[in-house]
């Protein structure tokens, strides 16, 4: 009897075993369907603020580190030379300062301008006699009493005489003459002070080779730089380069050689070559050392992606991919070298595949890894 209603209870039972068993199905499938859209959800919110570059085949760059160092740009350079002697009686600039066109830099009293000086005023009186005397003849020319002969004679010396003036004028205007025994010195262009060997004082003759100043404008300065023989096959015009200074060794100077000297140094056996910088805020000064990376197109072909891509943890390199599906995956690479800005890779990411080169760790990081 008792086996019997223990049978029936079971039976009774099965329904509400089953109701549960629909439900607790019903829940897990409902509880997975969810983390799906909240794994999804995760990972587009992970890669709504990231950035993304696209990883190329393409030829390997190949580096060159040379040394050189930063001259003046010689189009730019003008040496000043006194074009009288004379007694340096002031010096009105000095090393460093920057000038402008036409500013005085030195004051020279010379007894040379005096001479032009008194040239001129006998060129003036020669002028004022020539020009009576032909009056004077073509006068007694008229009455008959002078020939034809002595008009033309006339006439000619009044022409020399106006010639020997505007020759006198023209040497005054270059010397800048002022009707004083003074030469001033000014600067022929902009630029700053580079070298000054005047001093107040200093005889000067007016066949000496010496400048006495050199003026250049830094808005462009060259970068010399040596190449050895051993590299020489690398290195053309047009190449690009990286120039970094001992002064700003964290700011990177970007150029190309414009300037390859055909010629090699018999005692270093290097070829020189040039780079031609913008330097608008004229950091850059003549005589620093600088590094100069030069770079050219190799023949090996691997797949690049940006450096700042890959996430370095755990003494291994990873990057952040996105699938088809939008949806981050963390990658282990084989960085194969990096040239600048780019990292070639033996393995780990295809051509084509999109990186992440923003927010990058913080996605790695998110990921669980």
């Amino acid at each position: 009897m008792k086996t019997t209603q223990m049978s029936h209870t079971l039976w009774l039972m099965l329904p509400t075993v089953a109701l549960f068993g629909t439900l607790l199905s019903g829940c897990q499938s409902e509880a997975t369907t969810t983390n799906t859209a909240d794994t999804a959800s995760k990972s587009a919110n992970l890669l709504a603020s990231a950035k993304f570059d696209t990883a190329k085949l393409t030829p390997v760059t190949n580096e060159i580190n040379l040394t050189g160092k930063i001259t003046f740009n010689q189009d730019k350079v003008v040496k000043v030379f006194p074009l009288v002697g004379g007694h340096i009686e002031a010096v009105k600039s000095d090393l460093g300062d920057y000038v402008q066109k036409g500013q005085t830099l030195a004051i020279i009293r010379s007894g040379e301008m005096a001479d032009v000086e008194q040239q001129a005023i006998a060129a003036k009186g020669q002028l004022a006699v020539a020009l009576k005397n032909s009056q004077v003849t073509e006068d007694m020319a008229k009455g008959g009493l002078s020939s034809q002969r002595d008009v033309v004679a006339a006439r000619e010396q009044l022409q020399a005489a106006k010639g020997e003036l505007n020759r006198v004028n023209e040497r005054r205007s270059i010397l800048g003459g002022r009707g004083s025994s003074v030469y001033i010195v000014k600067a022929p262009v902009s630029g700053f002070v580079v070298e000054k060997t005047a001093a107040p004082g200093m005889e000067l003759r007016s066949d000496d080779p010496e400048n006495l100043f050199t003026i250049s404008n830094l808005d462009h300065v060259w970068v010399m730089a040596n190449v050895y023989e051993s590299d020489l096959a690398n290195v053309h015009e047009g190449d690009a380069a990286r120039i970094t200074t001992l002064s700003y060794p964290d700011r990177v100077y970007q150029g190309r050689i414009d300037k390859v000297f055909n010629v090699l140094d018999p005692e270093s056996k290097t070829e020189k070559v040039r780079i031609t910088l913008l330097n608008a805020d004229n950091t850059l000064k003549p005589e620093m050392f600088a590094n100069v990376s030069v770079q050219y197109a190799g023949k090996d072909r691997r797949v690049a992606i940006p450096a700042k891509a890959i996430v370095f943890a755990d003494s291994r390199n990873f990057v952040v991919v996105a699938n088809a599906q939008n949806q981050p995956i963390v990658r282990e690479v084989d960085p194969f070298k990096t040239i600048g800005a780019t990292t070639y890779l033996n393995s780990g990411v295809q051509a084509g595949e999109r990186v992440v080169t923003q927010n990058q760790l913080l996605i790695y990081t998110a990921l669980g890894n």
